[in-house]
């Protein structure tokens, strides 16, 4: 592997049509050091990268690499330079073994392949790096954290020598973050690679990076030495002038339990076991947070919940009642639901905002009269929320699916809260959204819990997890394997259970 590369971003500007993505944007990453670049939703990370690697090409601007402009019109030319980019979700084929990945991503290839031979480099490859993935093993039976581990090697096999790490720790526990991003910063100081990585995490941002550059709004906001700023100082950079929705104290006390899960059993879409005889129970009151790695029978339970998906065995209760998931049990015990991919789960996304909104209750009064529906009511219904959720659409009756991520679940969340709400089931609700619809999100789940709601919080984000729940469990490969209430939690020994120790 040869040296550290430096890359220098020169005054990128990019438009498509008459909007401006990038202004006057510059950046620059010396040899051998770790940088972060942060940013809300559609500051502009995505298109700067994008053009370095070459899958867009600047109206204005260039990149320099190793002190010499170069002009790189494909990712293949950026490859040849030495850049690699490990994207947020993972690229591997998951039925090929962790071999086969590596060496089939080669840009040239022999007619035959001697895998004896293969397999000797593969194992001299692996012995000079800092973390080993099994060789012989295939893709889809590694762990999330192996996999992550494994797109990355796959960049150092390709002699990559400058990395963009997009949200690298998103699937990992903590540990598994905090080693692999330790590994990499080890390689950067001994001038192996060097790394400019997209995130979120401020805590792993102060922890691994030398430098920071902070875009909002396609423009450079702020930048510099890591050592120099605080999170609060870059938070603040990072969402300019707009304010946050400021969330309400802790208030009440723990009522009885309303909603109770019991030996729950669940298939997934394959017909194996997603979900094995869990038992859970949720006080009025209380918020839930169950952490764990992606992928550990998550999205099953919450899909039960929601009505999507049959149960196999086990029984849910709500405040003591038998529950199936149907819409009319939904609406006599108060249930709401933010599930994950909102657009996908929970929208139409042909049909407008107004009438998504009005979905809980379109047949009832008073938007129902003798079996029509009163648009009108629905329109005016929909302007207020809309005004109250701060939703950003052209009009009620633009497409739902024409809006940002971030808006449509502003339309989910003005949909599903109310002030009569007992239940509520969210899964990753703040998921890729940015600071004020987090912040917005996060103050209406705690404002629920103060009217007495049962909060069950289904989230890969524990940092999430840490700041608004009452109590923390971890799920893994199906089952509930920790219990602790939030005031004991024990970082390590969560991340611990996530990972199945």
């Amino acid at each position: 592997m040869g040296a550290a590369l430096g890359i220098e971003a020169v005054s990128m500007t990019k438009r498509f049509g008459a909007f401006t993505a990038l202004a006057d944007v510059s950046l620059r990453v010396a040899p051998g050091s770790f940088h972060a670049l942060l940013g809300e939703n559609g500051a502009g990370k995505s298109t700067l990268v994008k053009c370095i690697m070459g899958y867009y090409r600047a109206d204005e601007g260039a990149v320099v690499v190793g002190e010499r402009e170069a002009a790189i019109d494909n990712p293949r030319a950026a490859h040849a330079l030495g850049l690699g980019m490990v994207y947020q979700h993972f690229t591997l084929v998951p039925a090929m073994t962790v071999a086969e990945n590596l060496v089939l991503a080669r840009a040239h290839l022999p007619v035959r392949l001697d895998w004896r031979r293969e397999n000797r480099a593969l194992e001299a490859f692996l012995a000079r790096m800092p973390f080993r993935v099994p060789l012989d093993e295939r893709v889809s039976a590694l762990s999330a954290g192996e996999r992550q581990k494994c797109e990355i090697l796959k960049q150092l096999y390709l002699e990559r020598r400058f990395l963009i790490l997009d949200e690298p720790t998103s699937v990992l526990t903590p540990q598994e973050a905090d080693e692999m991003l330790g590994l990499l910063r080890g390689m950067a100081e001994r001038q192996e690679i060097s790394i400019l990585m997209i995130t979120h995490k401020f805590r792993e941002v102060m922890a691994f990076a030398d430098e920071v550059t902070i875009l909002w709004r396609g423009r450079v906001v702020g930048r510099g030495r890591v050592v120099d700023l605080t999170s609060d100082e870059m938070a603040r950079s990072m969402i300019g002038a707009e304010e946050l929705t400021p969330s309400p104290a802790r208030s009440g006390e723990f009522g009885p339990a309303r909603l109770e899960i019991d030996r729950l059993a669940a298939l997934d879409d394959a017909g194996q076991p997603a979900v094995r005889g869990l038992s859970l129970a949720v006080r009025a009151g209380e918020i839930v947070g169950v952490a764990g790695v992606s992928g550990n029978g998550q999205r099953e339970l919450v899909e039960v919940l929601a009505g999507q998906r049959h149960a196999e065995s086990g029984a849910v209760r709500i405040a003591g009642d038998a529950y199936h998931g149907t819409r009319a049990e939904m609406r006599r015990h108060r249930l709401s639901c933010l599930p994950e991919e909102p657009l996908k789960n929970a929208c139409v996304a042909r049909m407008s905002v107004a009438e998504n909104l009005a979905f809980r209750d379109f047949d009832e009064p008073p938007f129902a009269r003798a079996g029509f529906v009163a648009r009108a009511r629905v329109r005016d219904a929909a302007e207020a929320k809309i005004a109250q959720y701060r939703i950003r659409t052209r009009s009620p009756e633009t497409p739902v699916g024409a809006l940002s991520g971030g808006n449509v679940q502003r339309t989910v969340l003005a949909r599903e809260l109310g002030p009569d709400i007992e239940v509520m089931v969210a899964a990753n609700p703040c998921f890729g959204l940015d600071f004020a619809a987090v912040a917005q999100i996060h103050a209406e789940i705690l404002a629920a819990r103060n009217r007495g709601a049962a909060v069950l919080l289904v989230s890969n984000d524990l940092d999430e997890i840490l700041e608004i729940a009452d109590r923390i469990v971890v799920m893994f490969n199906g089952a509930l394997v920790h219990e602790t209430p939030i005031g004991t939690a024990d970082l390590t020994e969560i991340g611990r259970h996530m990972a199945g120790h």
